[in-house]
């Protein structure tokens, strides 16, 4: 397709502007970078869970041909700034968690490195430790706020009382396991200091957040540190924010006379390094009349965080708003164990918020003896129950209208294992998807008008493979009124004005608002026939009426499932998700973003989980070959639709985030099927053969 298009270029389903430049292997990513005479970096890793390093041995390893030095608490710089204990690396003696860096070797290539590593003895005083979350542990404790500064707890009229009067009741306690983001691209940082300038190539979904926190952390100024991150292969949350191998290659960068410091974490490394998503135990309590229509809610939720740094998922989230009910109490709890520190993993909060309540809601629809899609119509609210406040846009029952007619839902069976097809008992089942829309404030465009007649668009984005490169070229064409060929589109650099994380479902809308804004002005200074060199830097203005407004998309996921009685297992034959999410920019990548986000609802529903062995404090799975990812033979028949929904609330777009809507709840629409096929409820995921063999 030509990239000479109208100026209403926003809403053609363009190919990605930086696709050939990645099938060819010509886009480069952090490790990538040209840089002359690298050193290379490995990490020596603890081997006990909690504790403090006595000695550390480096001789053998320092004499080995090719190793430059070998970094400890002893002789690795000090940093400004430690009270992150997660980035506060080799600062002191503590082992706050296995795996964690205790030394780091220098060598010319990466094989002397990895093998002088290898030869660095590490003695520990062992303290005891815990790495086990356990739903009724002595330990737990109520954090302050949750994850986005979510209220801890939250409670309306009185949900015990109204429980305990329902006609019809469901209470159940549901389980989500850790999971690990693992994206393509494992995390990396090339890192250079000149003595001046800390030059940092990363794989990040923030450069400007990388800069202001190495900044902090190593006591620099803010001009002197440049981030660097055109292509970035995927993150899913935990390239949101800086890890400490970031900081481990910028001190290693000020032992090095200038040369440019490698560290690749390996995909095992990244299993204790760069985070991870925390289980959840939910207990939960649907009561209800006898027509369906709630009564009471209440859900406690208990989680694991880091001893060394809190992390509180924000789990109850969804069950406060998306339903309409006069009785509701939510509970979360921690228990700190001697872990990695878990962090931001695609849609947290609402990917594991919405897996039991929305499978609870499957359960009081067999009880009341209604269609789940019914039952959800019954209680569908007028208002945002949690803030009273009106929706925005509001669409979850029409994308349940038009999936349950694409879908052939009039077929579904309401009696268990009742429809059988080659061997295989077949059931339908479906659930609700919901995320918030958060347009972040903090972004600036510069528009510059060049002597070629190029107009150069430049904001501190991330292209994370969500199609950025592409998107916001269309935003920018459509907002200056020009052929996409005269964008020159300037993003993954701090060198660029600051922008915010490429998270939360927030970027395209928020950076993109932000070019239009951009757009506008200097469309007003300097007309239709700019002078070269015409510039313009802006921010979005703020709406004071959106503050009034509950602002989120929604969708219905369905799904269909195949089980053996003989042998348990479960095979997903069909998936489908309908959203309302604002105005699509790009319908081909948006349609991409939906069907990654239900593809990494199918892993979590079958296969992924991340095994905590809490006799060492290590997860024990921690690579490919057994952690367990959907591949192209479980994604058999599988399709997103959206409903046209322009939100003037969202922003000069209409936009809203696209992201994470496609993993949230779709497990539970495929654990809906599987019990509607086998008979069984499984409550904990993922939903593995030995589960339904009882």
């Amino acid at each position: 397709m030509s990239k000479l298009l109208p100026a209403s270029a926003i809403g053609q389903s363009l190919e990605r502007l930086d696709g050939g430049l990645k099938v060819t292997g010509r886009a480069p990513y952090a490790y990538e970078q040209p840089v002359e005479n690298p050193v290379h970096l490995y990490p020596v890793l603890s081997t006990i869970a909690r504790g403090r390093v006595v000695r550390v041995e480096t001789a053998a390893a320092e004499a080995l041909d090719g190793v430059l030095t070998v970094l400890t608490s002893e002789t690795a710089p000090s940093l400004a700034d430690t009270s992150d204990r997660e980035l506060a690396v080799l600062q002191d003696t503590g082992v706050g968690y296995r795996g964690c860096i205790v030394a780091a070797v220098l060598a010319e290539t990466p094989e002397i490195a990895r093998e002088a590593a290898t030869m660095v003895s590490v003695t520990y005083a062992e303290e005891p430790f815990h790495a086990h979350l356990r739903a009724d542990d002595p330990a737990l404790y109520a954090p302050e706020e949750l994850n986005a500064g979510t209220p801890t707890d939250s409670s309306q009229g009185d949900a015990d009382a109204a429980f305990e009067t329902a006609a019809l009741r469901v209470e159940a306690t549901y389980s989500t396991p850790a999971e690990h983001n693992n994206p393509m691209e494992p995390h990396t940082t090339v890192a250079q200091w000149d003595g001046h300038l800390l030059t940092l190539w990363d794989s990040t979904q923030g450069v400007h957040a990388v800069k202001g926190t190495l900044a902090q952390v190593l006591g620099l100024e803010q001009d002197q540190i440049r981030v660097i991150a055109p292509h970035v292969g995927g993150g899913f949350g935990s390239k949101g924010m800086p890890h400490v191998h970031v900081v481990m290659a910028a001190l290693a960068a000020q032992c090095t006379e200038g040369r440019p410091v490698k560290f690749p974490v390996s995909r095992q490394q990244m299993y204790s390094l760069t985070s991870h998503r925390t289980p959840t135990v939910a207990h939960i309590r649907l009561g209800a009349a006898d027509d369906g229509r709630l009564a009471a809610m209440s859900l406690d939720v208990r989680e694991h965080t880091s001893r060394i740094k809190e992390f509180a998922e924000q789990t109850p989230a969804p069950f406060r708003m998306m339903y309409a009910c006069p009785n509701r109490r939510t509970t979360t709890r921690l228990a700190p164990l001697d872990i990695p520190v878990p962090s931001w993993m695609r849609a947290p909060g609402e990917c594991p918020g919405m897996f039991g309540p929305e499978v609870a809601m499957d359960e009081l629809a067999a009880a009341a003896g209604l269609d789940p899609i019914e039952l959800r119509r019954r209680n569908e609210p007028h208002v945002d129950p949690e803030t009273g406040k009106p929706f925005s846009s509001r669409h979850l029952l029409e994308c349940f209208d038009l999936g349950a007619e694409r879908f052939g839902w009039e077929n579904r069976v309401t009696r268990p294992r009742s429809v059988a097809e080659d061997g295989w008992l077949v059931g339908m089942g479906t659930a609700s998807a919901v995320y918030p829309f958060m347009r972040q404030p903090a972004n600036t465009a510069r528009i510059s008008y060049e002597q070629d007649g190029i107009y150069s668009v430049q904001i501190g984005a991330a292209d994370i493979g969500t199609g950025s490169w592409t998107s916001l070229a269309q935003i920018a064409a459509d907002a200056l009124r020009v052929p996409m060929d005269r964008i020159r589109l300037g993003i993954g650099d701090t060198r660029f004005p600051p922008a915010s994380v490429a998270g939360g479902s927030s970027g395209t809308a928020s950076w993109g608002g932000t070019i239009v804004a951009a757009a506008r002005i200097f469309r007003a200074d300097h007309g239709e026939h700019p002078s070269p060199g015409a510039q313009t830097e802006a921010r979005p203005p703020d709406d004071p009426e959106a503050q009034g407004l509950a602002l989120y998309s929604f969708g219905a996921h369905f799904a269909e499932v195949r089980f053996s009685a003989d042998t348990g297992e479960i095979r997903v034959s069909r998936m489908l998700g309908v959203f309302s999410a604002g105005r699509i920019i790009n319908p081909r990548t948006a349609r991409s973003q939906f069907l990654g986000g239900m593809t990494m609802g199918l892993g979590m529903a079958l296969h992924e989980q991340s095994l905590l062995d809490p006799r060492f404090g290590i997860f024990v799975n921690h690579d490919l070959a057994e952690y367990h990812v959907p591949t192209n033979a479980d994604v058999l028949d599988m399709e997103a639709l959206w409903i046209e929904d322009r939100d003037e609330h969202a922003g000069p777009l209409g936009a809203r985030g696209i992201g994470e809507i496609g993993i949230v709840g779709s497990a539970a629409a495929i654990a809906n099927a599987a019990y509607n096929a086998s008979g069984i409820r499984v409550r904990d995921l993922p939903l593995t053969p030995d589960k339904f063999l009882v």
